[in-house]
């Protein structure tokens, strides 16, 4: 049985107030694959290898996602019994509320939500994969070519637009100053969408952005954007910025289920590596031109949650007070399956 386009408008429930997460716009199209088994299969009921065969995936339209969207075009979640619905979110912190509330049942997101809402006893989540990591080129503080700063020192008391208040954009920019001694205290942080970034440094409405892949390309080939430091580099280096999770309760009673997401997962990370396997795939659900496809650079993807690698995130976030507990991120993550 052959791939289905599926669109589905889920409400969302608003539990919580997170901030966080890659906030990007545009529409995402969902693709599910059908089951392993004949017949039909109701969107809460197993199949005899999984517990839940229909799974709702939260998602955001931006390069991190490749992986998963090569492995429904590819059918790695049909071998598994799972039909995998991709649905549009706002960001990650919204698709994290949805999850939470039970309209989505595993959901992507920057790890600072996960772990904000951990901290803070919100829900019990678990890290069900992992998604991607920094990597040099992907994530740069950039500024416009009128502008007077070229340095990071150039950053003090200016204004530097991120995606959203104590989000992983703010957290990156901040470990970067300080990582050059730059002192942040009197920076303004000015909340922008990425996709409004390079616009922003256009019109001269911010002295600085932290840009990710596809706008950092946009903004340096429209706008003549300059790079000021790199965000993924020295102390910040192969830094986990993005994840799957889903609620305890969710993961306690479909453990059949989580493993078969997981497998799925593990082939289209190998798979994604060859990056002519993904590059085509950008301009459907990334909604970017082939040519923009072609020369971004990506994420480094992962598939497989390192409790040391991502306990570097919640100790930063608590180093710059976006929590003040410490979190055990060993215990957030449901272990890979044996085969």
């Amino acid at each position: 049985m052959s791939p289905v386009l599926a669109h589905r408008a889920l409400p969302r429930r608003s539990l919580l107030k997170l901030a966080g997460g890659t906030a990007t716009a545009g529409a995402l199209l969902g693709v599910s694959g059908c089951g392993l088994l004949g017949g039909s299969q109701s969107a809460e009921g197993g199949n005899g290898l999984v517990e839940k065969a229909n799974l709702r995936v939260g998602a955001l339209p931006i390069n991190d996602l490749a992986p998963l969207h090569l492995a429904v075009r590819n059918g790695l979640f049909r071998q598994e019994g799972l039909t995998v619905e991709i649905i549009t979110a706002a960001d990650g912190a919204s698709a994290l509320n949805s999850t939470i509330g039970g309209d989505y049942d595993i959901t992507y997101s920057s790890y600072v939500p996960f772990f904000q809402a951990q901290a803070r006893g919100v829900a019990q989540l678990k890290i069900v994969a992992d998604c991607a990591s920094a990597a040099p080129n992907s994530t740069v503080i950039m500024t416009s070519p009128r502008s007077k700063v070229r340095r990071p020192p150039d950053l003090a008391g200016k204004k530097i637009a991120i995606s959203g208040p104590a989000t992983i954009s703010e957290l990156l920019v901040k470990a970067t100053m300080r990582a050059y001694g730059v002192d942040f205290d009197k920076v303004r942080f000015v909340p922008i969408p990425f996709i409004n970034m390079p616009a922003a440094l256009q019109q001269d409405q911010v002295d600085a952005a932290i840009l990710t892949e596809p706008f950092l390309t946009l903004a340096a080939r429209n706008s003549g954007a300059v790079p000021v430091v790199d965000a993924a580099t020295g102390p910040l280096e192969d830094l986990p910025l993005t994840g799957y999770g889903a609620t305890t309760k969710f993961c306690t009673e479909n453990p059949k289920t989580i493993a078969a997401f997981q497998r799925a997962m593990d082939r289209a990370v190998a798979e994604a590596q060859d990056r002519s396997k993904i590059e085509p795939l950008l301009p459907e659900f990334a909604k970017i031109d082939k040519e923009t496809a072609s020369i971004i650079t990506l994420l480094k993807f992962n598939s497989r949650a390192d409790a040391t690698r991502l306990q570097r995130v919640p100790r930063l976030m608590r180093d710059f007070g976006f929590i003040n507990t410490d979190v055990d991120v060993d215990g957030m993550i449901v272990p890979p399956p044996r085969n």
